[in-house]
């Protein structure tokens, strides 16, 4: 079953209104036919425009025409009226896009983002919820897994928040975890963040990230290239990671494991110019071991989000800048890191049991190997520390002391 809600308009004014895209009804349920009508698809769509124009001239086409440039089946799905199901899909957007703070961006329109226009395969229709001018935005990628630690996440809201307080605005997917945590931070700065979705806009997916989504749509921007109604389907997300990379001028990953989703995204980047920078992080942290790959396939280890805006040419890596990151990583609120209060220090056992457990994950056994404890005393004062915001328990029975 989809895990989906519905998405509530932006109660901002309409921050579309002086970008250039497509109003007009009539021209919108041309594209919208060109692009949902069953068999044809993006490939033959951009066939299509590049050989006819638009899709009001396309459809007036005939078939002989048509099938010089297309298959015979495809010619004659181009020809076809709309089914039941199409009309009402086109009738229910054109009423959509007409609901404050939305727009559908064409490709022939000159509000359509620049960068997106450098892709191999720019999406056909862009559908955009919130403010669609920071798609022109100086921005940078942010993304990583979806089950982070609690390090990663704070990483990502801190970084996020830095670079967002140097008016940079943050590219993420509205996943759980990294993304998630990337989102809050820019909203936590004076900068903003654009989430590229792998659904239609009406749908949040995931649900848990629906109040999330409601405050992007109100400060920032959700994207996706996918129709109304369009749930949650497996191949729909590594196609929108080349949007995430595609919108930024870099990319960040913050953690990934060797078969991380993420790395996709780095690829990408890569292959469409981008800078891509990684957090390092514990050579036994089954989440470290894809930002490291990155790292030794060439990505910039970055220590503070100062590094990335230095090698951009955004700004020179100051103590400012250090400082902004370490502040964000301090600042708690609901939507900047969070950072336990003043708590007392650990006791003599306790701190004896932090010095043992390092900064790497270590399992049960080998804690007992190191302090001669036996396990039942040593999960009693793990469990503590877990509970006190010292330590965190991973995957695979293993723990992780937190800075």
């Amino acid at each position: 079953m989809t895990d989906a809600s519905q998405v509530a308009a932006p109660a901002a004014a309409d921050s579309t209104a002086s970008l250039s895209c497509t109003r007009d009804p009539a021209e919108l349920a041309a594209w919208l036919r060109l692009t949902e009508t069953p068999g044809v698809g993006p490939v033959a769509a951009r066939q299509l425009l590049a050989a006819f124009g638009l899709p009001q001239d396309i459809f007036a086409q005939p078939y002989a025409a048509l099938a010089k440039v297309l298959p015979e089946r495809q010619a004659r799905a181009v020809l076809a009226e709309p089914d039941d199901t199409l009309a009402a899909l086109i009738e229910r957007t054109v009423a959509w896009v007409n609901e404050p703070g939305n727009a559908i961006f064409t490709l022939a329109d000159r509000g359509y983002p620049p960068r997106l226009l450098e892709l191999p395969d720019p999406p056909t229709l862009l559908y955009t919820k919130g403010d669609a001018s920071l798609l022109r935005a100086a921005a940078v990628g942010v993304v990583g897994a979806r089950s982070a630690t609690a390090a990663g996440i704070d990483n990502a809201r801190a970084f996020s928040q830095a670079l967002s307080a140097a008016s940079v605005t943050i590219v993420s997917g509205l996943a759980l975890g990294i993304d998630a945590a990337a989102h809050e931070g820019a909203l936590a700065g004076p900068g903003s963040t654009i989430a590229v979705v792998g659904t239609g806009l009406d749908i949040v997916y995931p649900a848990r990230n629906r109040a999330l989504a409601h405050r992007i749509a109100e400060a920032g921007v959700i994207i996706s290239e996918y129709p109304l109604g369009m749930g949650a389907r497996a191949e729909n997300f590594p196609r929108r990671n080349r949007l995430i990379s595609g919108l930024a001028r870099g990319l960040l990953v913050v953690e990934a494991a060797a078969q991380s989703g993420s790395l996709i995204t780095a690829r990408l980047a890569a292959e469409q110019g981008r800078d891509v920078f990684a957090i390092p992080g514990s050579i036994h942290s089954p989440l470290a071991k894809g930002c490291h790959l990155l790292i030794k396939q060439g990505a910039k280890l970055v220590e503070t989000a100062a590094d990335i805006l230095d090698e951009l040419g955004w700004g020179r890596a100051s103590a400012p800048a250090k400082r902004a990151t370490r502040a964000a990583a301090a600042e708690a609120s609901p939507t900047a890191p969070v950072v336990p209060a003043a708590r007392p220090a650990p006791s003599v056992a306790e701190t004896a049991l932090l010095d043992a457990l390092g900064f790497d994950p270590v399992d049960l056994d080998t804690l007992c190997e190191r302090t001669g404890q036996a396990a039942a005393p040593l999960s009693a004062q793990l469990l503590a520390l877990e509970l006190d915001g010292r330590v965190e328990r991973q995957p695979g029975g293993r723990f992780l002391r937190l800075p």
